[in-house]
């Protein structure tokens, strides 16, 4: 794709000599051709896509990329072998386009795109591309804590999960292929808690009445020698603000709806050798029964929302009434009476934030859905891609 040249014509001097009159000093008259008003032609973009032409076995989950000089993208239509538009969106940097779903294994694809110059003109590039078989059963699981059409708290993160490690030199590659849109728009950012997990809350508490719709598109998309089993994908919606806090020293659950104060109820903690964590939770469940098994007892409790993988929940437990708002004598959950935990149950939703202030022992970072429990600044640390803009302040919607 050639660069356009400017075109200036020559300026021809005429050095015609004219004579007037008769005298012996004979004066010089210079004429010179008009300058040329023709204005230089519109400068077109450079333009290279990928994959490169004649590309076989490119991964399901290829993006078409773009490199423009003098210019940007203007459009970009990918075409499978029948013809067939596939549908897609260019990132919010312009540098590739990305398909609304994963490709087809073994399938040719044609690209075009087309660059438009800062003056208008236009540069269009074509390349036809192969995708790779079939890896077969070697995969690497995924599942997405989402479920389409369900409301959620506030404090609601996106989790993403992987069955295997991601390995610190993938992350950045897999991250790139998640994709959250809220609406109204709202700052936020993927975090990876280990090599298994990998959770993106907002700046600050969802707004209600958000709709978030999420895509980890993930399908096919190389991990070394491995590949991602499939893409996954959820339209949700966040429900009115509701807080859940409980604190030690007066033994109390006080139960906050758009900030305001609506109930309190006593409850028991764990007991000194089995401690209730403290620190920024948020309910991750949502089970009418529960039944809680260990080498020293067996029963079935009701009206639970667990807040720790470690095994800790809100729950009914009547056994322990006498003890409610007086002593700490559970195996770390936090017990309330039959009605107390009805009542919760009935009014609270997965993703409604729960704090637990003053035990004996703070909580583990992942040990649950522990986005918000620390601050923004290094809450964005944990994110495999480089976010300055985010760490300054300095940001723009998601």
């Amino acid at each position: 794709m050639g660069r356009g040249r400017s075109i200036a014509l020559p300026t021809l001097a005429l050095g015609l000599l004219l004579v007037t009159g008769c005298t012996d000093g004979a004066h010089q008259h210079r004429r010179t051709a008009p300058q040329s008003s023709a204005k230089p032609l519109p400068s077109a973009p450079t333009l290279t896509i990928g994959p490169a032409a004649g590309t076989t076995d490119a991964p399901v989950s290829t993006e078409i990329t773009t490199t423009v000089s003098n210019g940007r993208v203007g459009s970009v239509t990918l075409l499978d072998s029948d013809g067939t538009t596939v549908p897609g969106a260019l990132r919010d940097d312009g540098t590739a386009w990305v398909p609304a779903q994963a490709l087809e294994y073994r399938h040719s694809y044609t690209a075009t795109v087309t660059a438009v110059g800062l003056e208008g003109a236009t540069t269009s590039a074509k390349a036809t591309f192969t995708t790779m078989g079939n890896p077969g059963g070697d995969r690497i699981g995924t599942g997405l804590y989402l479920q389409p059409g369900t409301t959620y708290g506030v404090g609601m993160p996106v989790v993403v999960e992987f069955d295997e490690a991601i390995a610190d030199q993938y992350k950045a590659q897999v991250e790139r292929r998640l994709f959250v849109r809220s609406e109204p728009a709202q700052v936020g950012i993927w975090h990876w808690y280990g090599d298994r997990q990998v959770l993106y809350r907002p700046k600050a508490y969802w707004q209600p009445g958000t709709r978030l719709t999420v895509r980890a598109a993930l399908g096919g998309l190389p991990v070394g020698r491995r590949y991602v089993d499939t893409d996954r994908a959820a339209s949700v919606t966040i429900g009115p603000s509701e807080s859940f806090v409980v604190t030690n020293q007066d033994k109390t659950l006080r139960v906050y709806q758009n900030g305001a104060l609506v109930r309190a109820f006593p409850v028991s903690l764990g007991k000194p050798s089995t401690p209730t964590s403290s620190g920024n939770f948020v309910l991750m469940t949502h089970e009418y029964t529960t039944r809680f098994k260990t080498s020293e007892y067996s029963l079935i409790a009701y009206y639970d929302e667990r807040f720790t993988w470690g095994g800790q929940f809100l729950h009914a437990a009547p056994w322990s009434v006498g003890q409610q708002g007086e002593d700490n004598v559970s195996h770390g959950c936090v017990n309330l009476s039959m009605d107390a935990a009805r009542w919760v149950y009935e009014h609270s939703q997965i993703g409604d934030p729960l704090t637990v202030a003053g035990t004996e022992v703070h909580l583990d970072p992942g040990d649950g859905w522990t986005v918000w429990d620390e601050p923004w600044i290094s809450y964005v640390t944990g994110s495999a891609l480089p976010h300055p803009d985010l760490v300054t302040g300095a940001h723009g919607a998601n």
